[in-house]
């Protein structure tokens, strides 16, 4: 993605994900929003192109237009109540959770939680899951006994852009 719309879509996480209110936004129950409206309302100033550019080619793609290219929604990441519409699926034994080296002795010790989110994100890969990480500091690859927790009922999903979603996960569950 180009430099001049890293801002651009940070914005747009920020209103597709946790405050649609700071331009006069609402959401449907599905997180969509018109993109007339936030054209037109944006704080920031942002083309139709530039908006169909972030969608396409957001590094972690976590936008999405409707078929119709009227409405957009974040794929996941919300702060607030939205049904995203995905099924359970059955996970692969072992997801991974990127973090960084200040949080790691904390989450083994208490686990993961969704901290203001819908759920806790987790990587099919131990690459993504180091980027993810690397984000706040060093980082820090834990392993998720996905498989074990799904044998005991703990749901997952999988976003369309490939991101692990499910709900807390206990520290017993976790191994670096």
């Amino acid at each position: 993605m180009k430099k001049s719309l890293i801002s651009k879509s940070k914005f747009l996480s920020l209103i597709l994900r946790h405050s649609p209110e700071e331009i006069g936004l609402t959401l449907d129950a599905a997180g969509w929003a018109p993109v007339d409206a936030i054209l037109a309302n944006s704080r920031q100033p942002i083309t139709h192109e530039e908006l169909l550019e972030i969608v396409e080619t957001n590094p972690k793609q976590r936008f999405a237009l409707s078929e119709d290219g009227r409405r957009i929604r974040a794929r996941q990441g919300h702060s607030r109540d939205v049904d995203l519409g995905l099924k359970p699926v059955t996970p692969p034994s072992i997801l991974y959770h990127g973090t960084a080296e200040s949080t790691r002795a904390q989450i083994l010790a208490e686990g993961l939680r969704p901290m203001g989110r819908q759920h806790v994100h987790l990587s099919a890969d131990k690459e993504t899951a180091r980027t993810v990480g690397a984000r706040h500091g060093k980082p820090v690859i834990l392993q998720v006994a996905a498989s074990a927790l799904h044998q005991q009922g703990q749901a997952f999903y999988l976003s369309e852009n490939g991101v692990w979603l499910t709900g807390s996960v206990a520290p017993e569950a976790l191994s670096e």
